[in-house]
């Protein structure tokens, strides 16, 4: 049997801005999966969605803020500097290539983005270059979930699927966890929406990133 490797994780999304539900959820993964180093990956030029209403380095400079003294999470900007649309299966790609062929990589994903899955560009390469953590609330994913895949996708997920988080390390990738996690009840849209209206959000993101939107004016109508 190989010997165990602490997976490396990836935490991608728009961050506009970063809040502690997206903290949250980054130290959950890094404790309930062992992770040595989690890379967060702001997008740079979505293709599924319009352009985010700030910057795509603004919204780096937020994340580091948020994280610049996390010893595990490290603010990954290969995206924020890519020019055209970011596609997930080039950065697992230039990932993979960054951390060789034996290093378990481990992408995150919520249970809505991994029933869209097969809309995402070569979305059947990504089993080859990671494995697949699909988050949700405790309790939410039941059989109906699996009712909803697309039949092509279904098979993919009763093929790679399991429920031990240790069995990540012992793979470089290829495998599909579902695993609860606590998912506050913060979104990025309704700080914008609060800061528009001259709400505080303080208490739903640190404080650093606090400061930077009311210094950059950011989100104010």
């Amino acid at each position: 049997m190989p010997k165990p490797l602490h997976p490396v994780g990836i935490f991608g999304g728009t961050f506009n801005p970063i809040h502690f539900g997206h903290l949250r959820i980054a130290q959950e993964l890094i404790d309930i999966l062992g992770l040595k180093r989690l890379h967060l990956i702001p997008t740079g030029t979505p293709p599924h969605r319009a352009e985010p209403s700030v910057t795509a380095r603004q919204r780096a400079e937020m994340a580091m803020l948020a994280v610049q003294d996390h010893p595990h999470i490290v603010l990954d900007e290969r995206e924020v500097v890519r020019e055209g649309f970011c596609y997930t299966v080039d950065t697992l790609t230039a990932l993979r290539a960054d951390y060789g062929p034996d290093q378990p990589l481990v992408l995150l994903v919520g249970a809505d983005a991994f029933l869209g899955l097969m809309g995402w560009h070569r979305w059947s390469a990504l089993f080859e270059l990671a494995h697949i953590v699909v988050a949700h609330r405790p309790g939410v994913l039941t059989h109906t979930w699996q009712d909803a895949m697309p039949i092509e996708l279904l098979r993919e997920y009763e093929h790679r699927h399991c429920d031990d988080a240790a069995a990540l390390a012992l793979a470089p990738a290829g495998r599909v966890l579902p695993l609860a996690v606590t998912q506050l009840d913060i979104s990025s849209t309704a700080i914008r929406q609060m800061v528009a209206k001259t709400r505080s959000p303080r208490y739903l993101l640190p404080d650093a990133v606090l400061r930077y939107i009311e210094e950059h004016s950011l989100y104010v109508e």
